[in-house]
């Protein structure tokens, strides 16, 4: 059974609750990785800079503490960034989760959730964040 290593649970343990819930479960029945929960400014600065947020400090929702947003790759013998499919698959399998659970996410490769993922010119494939 898939288990999150010392980087993962340090990552999780900086998310709110509903993600933390949801993540715990999945990890059961898939393998990933928890890249990035909470932000500080100079991280989400370096985000913003090297291309991978959109935003700025503070206005991402990984600058909440505890988080609303959560970074997560798939983990197939390591991460591979250019893993399209297992994102996606990881991606739906964490929104099905969330359904279960009563929960409501955005999903950072289908922005406004229509199921349709190729209108949107930014795709950040690792990022889940709760809706509120």
């Amino acid at each position: 059974m898939p288990y999150f290593g010392r980087s993962s649970l340090n990552n999780l343990n900086t998310c709110c609750f509903e993600l933390r819930d949801i993540l715990l479960e999945a990890i059961k029945h898939v393998d990933f990785s928890v890249v990035c929960g909470h932000r500080n400014a100079a991280d989400q600065q370096k985000a913003f800079a090297d291309g991978f947020s959109e935003v700025t400090w503070p206005n991402s929702k990984h600058n909440e503490y505890p988080s609303d947003a959560v970074d997560v790759a798939p983990y197939v013998n390591g991460i591979k960034w250019d893993d399209i499919e297992g994102f996606t698959l990881l991606a739906g399998i964490l929104k099905g989760i969330a359904i279960m659970k009563g929960y409501n996410l955005r999903i950072g490769i289908d922005w406004d959730g229509d199921l349709f993922v190729k209108e949107h010119s930014f795709k950040d494939r690792p990022h889940i964040e709760l809706i509120r």
